[in-house]
């Protein structure tokens, strides 16, 4: 995180440089330093906590999923929400999001849970909280990465225009209030997890609405198959 400010791509560095210099980027800095100093294991790895800036840049993005914070379990968070490194059994919420895309579009499920290829495509897939420590889920809650990643959110706001943003569940919903409903479309639903996906994430069909917006627009769909 010392060199935070060379390890992100260069159009998200130019929009985000104010807020690597606001007090409080420099103390999260040093929270996650103090973190690593004390032997914690903080997932992802460095290099990959701007995973899904690095790969999507900010002239490429079509559609943003909002998570919430990186999976804590070892080897599965690698800077984009929902997906999980190859190798890794696909956890709970994602399942579900297969089988929605299996209902929806007609995916071919994979055996793998990597969300990679939708990222090459132009999905953000961003977490609000970009860190987290091993086995503690939350535990980099309101250190800092909010106001990084709402940041993020009113950058793409404002910068862009026809985006589509996906927000299941209510701590993603609460970002709406940061979006421009003029300029971008938001499509909601209930979080994809066991506890609330029979709740209207399962049946919402944002697959394929979400490639009918983009086509309407003149912009190539979302091949959702990974």
């Amino acid at each position: 995180m010392s060199e935070v400010n060379i390890q992100i791509e260069d159009s998200w560095k130019d929009a985000l440089k104010r807020e690597f210099e606001l007090p409080y980027f420099t103390e999260l800095r040093q929270f996650l330093h103090t973190e690593k100093q004390e032997g914690k294991i903080i997932y992802p790895p460095g290099t990959l906590i701007f995973n899904a800036f690095n790969t999507t840049p900010l002239a490429q993005v079509k559609v943003v999923i909002i998570g919430q914070d990186p999976y804590h379990g070892a080897g599965q968070a690698h800077g984009l929400c929902f997906s999980v490194q190859h190798g890794i059994k696909p956890p709970p919420s994602l399942v579900n999001i297969y089988k929605e895309l299996y209902a929806d579009v007609g995916f071919k499920i994979p055996t793998h849970g990597c969300l990679q290829k939708w990222a090459e495509q132009g999905v953000f897939l961003l977490n609000a909280i970009l860190t987290v420590e091993s086995n503690k889920p939350a535990s980099h809650q309101k250190k800092g990465w909010e106001n990084f990643t709402n940041a993020v959110i009113q950058k793409l706001s404002e910068q862009r225009n026809g985006l589509v943003f996906l927000l299941w569940g209510n701590y993603a919903q609460q970002k709406a209030t940061l979006i421009d409903e003029k300029k971008h479309t938001i499509l909601k639903a209930a979080h994809p997890s066991p506890f609330s996906a029979y709740n209207g994430f399962l049946g919402c069909k944002h697959f394929s609405k979400t490639n009918e917006i983009l086509q309407s627009q003149g912009i190539a769909p979302i091949d959702w198959q990974v």
